[in-house]
């Protein structure tokens, strides 16, 4: 294969790779949302150095698995994110906690 093989064989699995972060995502956004529903909280350190241990486990090379553990760090931290921002605009939206967010911002400016 020539460099524009490659290349193509890589444009291929940059496409794979962003299908399966979205699926992934779409998996935070729903574990999320039950946490929610459970009053779990969002960042759960030991899930995390399970998915950690499980990268490493799985991983077949080339990459060191501290750098698979990177790239992996990044995706959780987004996911958390997306996690964390669904939960805002759910509580942004709800009447209830509004009005008690504005009671208690009140009774903390007097």
């Amino acid at each position: 294969m020539d460099i524009a093989d490659w290349r193509k064989k890589i444009d291929e699995l940059d496409r794979q790779i962003v299908k399966l972060i979205s699926e992934r995502a779409s998996a935070a956004q729903a574990i999320g949302r039950l946490k929610r529903a459970t009053d779990l909280p969002i960042y759960e350190p030991t899930r995390e150095m399970t998915i950690f241990e499980n990268v490493r486990k799985n991983n077949p090379g080339p990459l060191p698995d501290m750098e698979l553990t990177h790239i992996y760090e990044r995706i959780i931290d987004v996911m958390r994110t997306l996690q964390k921002d669904e939960l805002a605009a759910t509580l942004a939206d709800d009447p209830l906690i509004d009005s008690k967010v504005e009671n208690t911002t009140k009774r903390e400016l007097k």
